[in-house]
């Protein structure tokens, strides 16, 4: 990926080569972010309408790129804040908690057990009941893996309030899965 990653970045400086970089950066990074996305708005095509913002936006603003970090961490928090702002507007729109469900209900795959599926639906629901913060970290440590330097970087946080952010949204995940799940 470095490779590919400094392509991008030179194709991408260049008035001449930066709709190719554009092109590159997208087929190299649109999954990745739209499953980091899908994760905090749930809804799939706010996902993807959000997930195109977020790649408009890096190229409108690819000058600010300062290249102190990688180019993917940096779109990680283009589209972190822009997920971020789509819920803000859906919460002034105040959607409905059976809207939520719903969408909730349509992440888990049709061919999964029944069981596995109402696990699916329950960690969903725990994780869609963290505050935002929370949220967010335990979505980057659980479902992407990342190292707390690179989500320090992306949600402007310290390591330490991280680490503790992420644990107490594993203890209220857990917490919430062992009260509503029944057997």
């Amino acid at each position: 990926m470095k490779i590919q990653e400094s392509e991008i970045i030179e194709l991408m400086s260049s008035e001449k080569t930066r709709e190719k970089g554009v092109r590159q950066m997208m087929d190299a990074y649109q999954s990745r972010l739209y499953w980091h996305i899908r994760r905090i708005v749930v809804d799939h095509e706010l996902a993807q309408d959000t997930l195109q913002d977020s790649f408009i936006k890096a190229y409108q603003n690819f000058h600010q790129f300062k290249q102190d970090s990688q180019l993917y961490t940096w779109l990680y928090r283009i589209a972190t804040n822009e997920a971020l702002q789509q819920l803000k507007k859906a919460k002034r729109m105040q959607k409905s908690d059976e809207e939520t469900d719903h969408h909730l209900q349509n992440l888990v795959a049709d061919n999964v057990s029944a069981e596995a599926e109402e696990i699916q639906v329950l960690l969903q629901k725990a994780i869609h009941s963290l505050p935002e913060k929370q949220k967010l970290v335990f979505s980057m440590r659980y479902y992407d893996d990342l190292p707390y330097e690179e989500i320090s970087k992306i949600l402007d946080m310290s390591v330490g309030t991280l680490k503790t952010n992420y644990h107490y949204a594993k203890q209220k995940v857990e917490d919430y899965i062992k009260a509503n799940y029944t057997e």
